[in-house]
Formats: structure tokens, C-alpha cells, sequence
């Protein structure tokens, strides 16, 4: 994962970057944007999606951080983890004349309505961890979840020699993260591992369902031996579930229940080093901030981009035509740092982890 640059510098090199389109078969993109619209102050509205899960939370620190060091004005709304709500906050966000709108609808497909109005009054949007089943937008920031799903399978069953059972607690199947997810952590099972049976739970990123689900799954299998978590947001309930029924113990013990969370937040790292859970994959929070804000920019000042590789250690690939999306790096993190079913895994103490960086 890229380091962070919070200097001077790291300010100049994005707009170095952005300059160069950051991809695309040359490595150059098309700026149209004239002298004066460049060095105008440009004004984005920012929908965060909800702010009861450490990870937006982070994701929302780090937003002022970047608009500040990219010299953009920010006006910000919170969706709540409501598509209406959503709707209606990027109507207000136009009505304070924001000049491109960054948002991370957690509603995958209810969204495009709303992407079809930001189209019709040439307001670019960017998207933030997901992508919208239909409609434009400028640019998805997000990293590959297949990649998420398939890393944690990975993991699981080199960790389980192939055989036994596991439980993969899903996030919404409304969305294209949940899908994704759920699609590619089964489908790395049945290739690589046919000895493990996965018991899907969804849980609509609740933490409370999620805990109910595991539960009943492990009181009819009392023999489970993983826990795939598609978000931190079942965390705590699933290391206390484990704890009631004394399976929350050292890796080294033959009852211990090996745990794959996603997120990277600092409590999971914490837990990675207390042997409470045994990896994650770190989804970049401060990344997410960082481009979308910098796409946004991008777009107010008339810049396209193309499909390629980046000078940030991501791919920008075309979705569809008038969707691009830029897969940032989400390593898997693990206690020992090692390599597992052919995936290179980051120690739980790397200083270029956001989730030990963070303030």
C-alpha cells in the first residue's frame, strides 16, 4: 500500500499525477479545463454513507485532511445508510452549488436515479467503495472486493489444511461489495478447497443479526473451525459469541477458531496481535478520501482519464463504457507477514497500514 505524504509535496505530486491522468495507454489523459476554471477554489460535496461503523468514521476524518492539503472547499452531508436520504442530501449539496459530488451509496442499484440527475446538470460524480449497477459516473474509488473474498478463502483454507467448516458472515447482497465478497470467497472454495463446507449468513451489515447467525451456526456445528467477516462491523459480537463459548483462545490451541475480518481498522490489528483473530484485509479508508477527493478536483477542472496502471499502486479499469473504476491496493494482513494459497500478506504492525497510522 502506498505510504502516506501529508506534506507539501505529496500535495504537489498529486496534482503532478492528476496533471499525467494517473493512467491509460500513455500514461497522459486530456486536460480541457482553461487557466482560470483550473485556479478557481472548487467546491465538492461530500455524502458520507453512515457514521456507526469505525471505518466510515475513519473514512470521515480523513476527508477534511485531504480537501485541505488539495486546497478544495467541501460541503458535507451523512446519508445514514438511506438511499432517500441520500437523494435528497445530493438535491441540497446541488442547491449549495457544489461543482461535483463525492458519495459511497451503500444501495448499489437504487442509486441511479440519482447519478442520471448529477449527469443531466454536468455535475461529475464520484463514487466511493462501490459501484452503481447502472448509471455514469466520472470515476469509482474502490478496491477489488472479489479480491477481498477470494484473499480470505485463501487464508481460511490454508489455515484449515482444506477440510472442515466455516461460517462467512455476508454483508447486503443489495450491494455490489456484498456480492462481490460472497461470489468470490465461494467460488475460491469450491476450486481450491472442496473439503470445506461455507455456511453463508447474511446479515445486511448488521452486527446484531450477525451475532444471532453465528451463534445458531455454531450451536448445530459445534465443529466449525473459520469465520469469514465481510466488514469490522461484526467484530465485537463475533469475538464475544466466541468467548461465551469458550473458543476465544490462542491460535496455538486445537479449539481455536480462525478469524478473517475485512476493514483494517486499529481494534482489528490489535485483535490480529492478541491472537483474537488472525488476519484482515485492510481496506484503505484514508485512500478512499484522498482519491475520490483528488478524481473530484479532477473532474470540476475539465481532466479524463483511461484505463491503466497508476503512479499510486492501483489499476483503473473500465467497467462498463462511462464507468471507470480505480482498484486501490487492500493487502491482507496477517500476525507473521507471510504468504498463504500463493497471497503475500502485510504484518499486523507495518507502519504503512492506515489502521496504525491513524490519530
Amino acid at each position: 500500500m502506498e505510504r502516506r505524504r501529508f506534506a507539501l509535496a505529496a500535495a504537489l505530486a498529486i496534482s503532478g499525477c492528476l496533471a499525467a491522468a494517473c493512467g491509460g495507454n500513455s500514461g497522459t489523459g486530456n486536460d480541457n479545463s482553461g487557466g482560470d476554471d483550473a485556479a478557481a477554489k472548487p467546491v465538492i460535496g461530500v455524502d458520507y454513507p453512515r457514521s456507526d461503523t469505525d471505518f466510515w468514521n475513519s473514512y470521515i476524518s480523513y476527508v477534511p485532511k485531504f480537501a485541505g492539503e488539495l486546497g478544495a472547499e467541501v460541503k458535507t452531508t451523512n446519508s445514514q445508510n438511506d438511499i432517500a436520504k441520500l437523494t435528497a442530501n445530493v438535491q441540497t449539496l446541488v442547491g449549495q452549488g457544489v461543482k461535483g459530488v463525492v458519495m459511497a451509496p451503500q444501495d448499489t442499484a437504487a442509486v441511479a436515479p440519482t447519478l442520471q440527475q448529477l449527469e443531466s446538470k454536468k455535475i461529475p460524480a464520484v463514487l466511493v467503495d462501490t459501484r452503481p449497477d447502472t448509471g455514469n459516473a466520472f470515476m469509482v474509488v474502490r478496491a477489488d472486493n472479489r479480491a477481498y473474498g477470494e484473499k480470505a478463502c485463501k487464508f481460511l483454507g490454508e489455515k484449515l489444511g482444506g477440510k472442515g467448516k466455516v461460517v462467512m458472515l455476508e454483508g447486503d447482497l443489495a450491494s455490489i461489495n456484498g456480492r462481490d465478497r460472497t461470489e468470490a470467497f465461494n467460488d475460491c472454495m469450491k476450486q481450491n478447497y472442496p473439503g470445506i463446507k461455507v455456511f453463508g449468513e447474511a446479515t445486511n451489515w448488521d452486527g446484531a443479526v450477525a451475532s444471532q447467525k453465528l451463534s445458531t451456526v455454531l450451536t448445530a456445528n459445534p465443529d466449525v473451525k473459520g469465520v469469514y467477516m465481510q466488514s469490522s462491523f461484526a467484530l465485537a459480537g463475533t469475538l464475544q459469541v466466541l468467548k461465551q463459548r469458550g473458543l476465544l483462545v490462542p491460535p496455538t490451541d486445537p479449539k481455536h477458531v480462525f478469524v478473517v475480518s475485512n476493514d483494517g481498522i486499529p481494534q482489528e490489528l490489535k485483535d490480529i496481535a492478541a491472537g483474537n483473530i488472525d488476519a484482515t484485509v485492510s481496506q484503505p479508508a484514508d485512500l478512499y478520501a484522498k482519491w475520490a477527493l483528488s478524481y473530484a478536483q479532477a473532474a470540476i477542472e475539465g481532466k479524463t482519464f483511461q484505463p491503466g496502471k497508476t503512479d499510486h499502486d492501483s489499476t483503473i479499469i473500465q467497467v462498463r463504457p462511462g464507468l471507470l473504476e480505480d482498484q486501490l491496493s487492500a493487502p491482507l494482513v496477517t500476525a507473521d507477514g507471510g504468504t498463504y494459497g500463493g497471497i503475500p500478506s502485510v504484518k499486523h504492525d507495518d507502519k504503512s497500514l492506515w489502521g496504525n497510522n491513524l490519530s
